[in-house]
């Protein structure tokens, strides 16, 4: 029996993509949770997944939730307002350290979910999978932890054979995703027409899933991205609030700044986004 054990599935990614995942299992598989505490893990209990009670950066746990498994899609991240250390031990230390368990345990595909913010700067075009990351100060430490543990990843591939797929995301929303009302905080200085790329949930769980399935990509790099990234002044529109002021007069620094290009999860994966803009979500009720 084939087990795929999904780490961070509470968060705002893992508990959208954990379900559809469960529909998308054939028979006789099993998809795996590993939760921190018994009644968080009862949701997906009751839509038949394995649920295991743990802490991502235990070794014990680690090894109990590996147990057996022979995929691994790791979603776990400290992301915003968690202390520093946290974030580092989160998502550096325990995804490096589960990595090493699952290499051991002899898995077939790790899946490791990163952020396009480990590129930093934009380079006059989007980000290409051959881009050395370069995350900068100015984002905070999620950026450079998740730069970090995505480069010691690779390292245990190249050394070790770790069977590595690696899905870096844009700014996730929808399905009530709070993000979407939280991103006017970091558009309040932006220029008007600065620019945010996006993706939607439904499309973050089809970018795993295939990361996960589809074989042959062991070592390459996906940025899940939908076709058009939204300006502050559409964050503005969408939430309802006026534009602040002088937004229009400023200028984007860096237009091309978190832009990823998508064209290899299209062609290689075959991936194809059912919200190719936030305006399509919207029209779909699906924000």
């Amino acid at each position: 029996m084939n087990t795929v054990l999904v780490t961070g599935a509470t968060g705002q990614v893992g508990k959208r993509f954990v379900p559809r995942l469960l529909q998308w299992t054939a028979n006789g598989e099993t998809v795996r949770v590993l939760v921190r505490d018994a009644p968080r893990g009862e949701q997906f209990a009751a839509l038949g997944a394995d649920v295991v009670v743990g802490d991502l950066r235990e070794e014990a746990d680690r090894a109990r939730a590996l147990d057996g498994a022979s995929a691994v899609v790791n979603v776990a991240a400290a992301f915003r307002d968690v202390p520093d250390a946290e974030a580092w031990a989160v998502n550096r230390d325990a995804a490096v350290a589960l990595a090493r368990q699952a290499l051991a345990a002899g898995v077939s595909r790790f899946v490791q979910t990163s952020t396009n913010l480990v590129y930093g700067a934009g380079r006059g075009r989007p980000a290409q999978e051959v881009d050395e990351p370069c995350p900068g100060e100015d984002r905070g430490v999620y950026p450079a932890s998740k730069a970090q543990a995505d480069a010691a990843l690779e390292v245990l591939r190249t050394t070790q054979g770790l069977p590595l797929v690696t899905v870096r995301l844009a700014f996730v929303y929808g399905e009530g995703d709070p993000h979407l009302a939280q991103a006017l905080r970091f558009a309040a200085g932006w220029a008007a027409h600065q620019r945010m790329p996006m993706v939607h949930h439904a499309d973050v769980a089809q970018a795993l899933w295939r990361a996960l399935r589809v074989p042959g990509v062991e070592g390459r790099i996906f940025h899940a991205a939908d076709d058009a990234p939204v300006t502050a002044f559409d964050l503005y529109r969408l939430a309802g609030v006026p534009l602040p002021d002088g937004a229009a007069d400023r200028q984007d620094p860096d237009p091309w700044r978190g832009v990823s290009d998508n064209l290899p999860l299209r062609d290689d994966l075959g991936w194809r986004p059912v919200y190719p803009s936030v305006w399509t979500a919207r029209d779909a009720g699906a924000l």
